[in-house]
C-alpha cells in the first residue's frame, strides 16, 4: 500500500510539475481557440443577419420598381448603398434601380446607380452589365469618349462580343463609318449563332451596307451569359 501510495505522490508532483511549467501555455491556446471560435460564429451570426437584412431591402425596392415609384426606388437603393455596400443584393439592386430609373426618364439617376455599381462592385459579371448599360446612357447623352473608356476596360472574356457591338454604336454615333463597321463585324463573329442579340448586330452591318455572309463563322461563336443584353 504504501508504495501504490507512493507511485500516486510522484504521478502527482510530475503532474504539478508539468502544469508549473506548461500551465500558463495550455491556458492561453484554449482561450485563443475558444475566443477565435466565439469571434466566428458571432461573424457567421452577422453576416447572416446582415444578408437578411440587405435581402429585406432588396425586396423592398423590388416592390417599388413593381410600383413605377422612382422616387422611392432611389431612396431605397440609397439605404443598401450606405448599409450593405459590400452586399450582392446591393449590386443586384443597382442594375434594378438603374433600370427603373432609366424607365421614368431619370437618366442621371440611372447613371449615377451604375457608376456606383462600376466604382464599387465585386461581382466581375455584375460590374460588365453596368459598365455596358452605362455606356448606353452616356451614348444617348452624347458622352462619347466617357461611354468608349467604359467598353474598353478589362471585361470577362463572355462580355467581349458585347463590348464590340456597344463600341460599334458608339463609333458610329460619331460618324466614324469604318472602325463602326470594325467593331460590329468582330461582335457578330464572336456570338454564338443561336444568340438572339447576334440578329440585332447582324442588323446594325447591314444598315452600314456590308451585310455579314452566312458562311462566316457558323459554329466557333462564343455563347453570350444568358438576359445580360446591354439594354439601356
Amino acid at each position: 500500500m504504501a508504495t501504490y501510495n507512493l507511485e500516486q505522490q510522484e504521478q502527482l508532483d510530475q503532474a504539478k510539475h508539468l502544469w508549473k511549467k506548461y500551465g500558463n501555455l495550455v491556458t492561453w491556446v484554449l482561450v485563443i481557440a475558444l475566443g477565435s471560435y466565439a469571434a466566428w460564429t458571432g461573424y457567421l451570426y452577422w453576416q447572416n443577419d446582415k444578408a437578411a437584412k440587405a435581402g429585406g431591402l432588396y425586396e423592398e425596392l423590388d416592390r417599388a420598381v413593381l410600383a413605377g415609384d422612382a422616387d422611392k426606388v432611389t431612396r431605397v437603393f440609397n439605404d443598401l448603398k450606405d448599409k450593405h455596400a459590400g452586399a450582392t443584393f446591393t449590386e443586384q439592386g443597382a442594375l434594378l434601380a438603374a433600370r427603373a430609373q432609366t424607365d421614368a426618364g431619370k437618366a442621371e439617376q440611372a447613371q449615377a446607380s451604375l457608376q456606383w455599381l462600376v466604382d464599387h462592385g465585386k461581382n466581375d459579371d455584375l460590374v460588365a452589365v453596368a459598365r455596358l448599360r452605362l455606356a448606353g446612357l452616356l451614348l444617348d447623352a452624347k458622352k462619347y469618349d466617357e461611354a468608349l473608356k467604359l467598353v474598353d476596360a478589362k471585361l470577362p472574356e463572355e462580355f467581349k462580343p458585347l463590348a464590340d457591338d456597344r463600341r460599334g454604336d458608339i463609333l458610329s454615333a460619331q460618324g466614324k463609318k469604318a472602325e463602326a463597321l470594325q467593331a460590329y463585324k468582330a461582335a457578330w463573329k464572336a456570338m454564338d449563332p443561336k444568340v438572339e442579340y447576334r440578329r440585332f448586330t447582324e442588323g446594325k452591318l447591314t444598315a452600314l451596307g456590308e451585310p455579314p455572309e452566312a458562311s462566316v463563322v457558323q459554329g466557333g461563336g462564343k455563347t453570350l451569359p444568358p438576359g445580360i443584353a446591354p439594354t439601356r
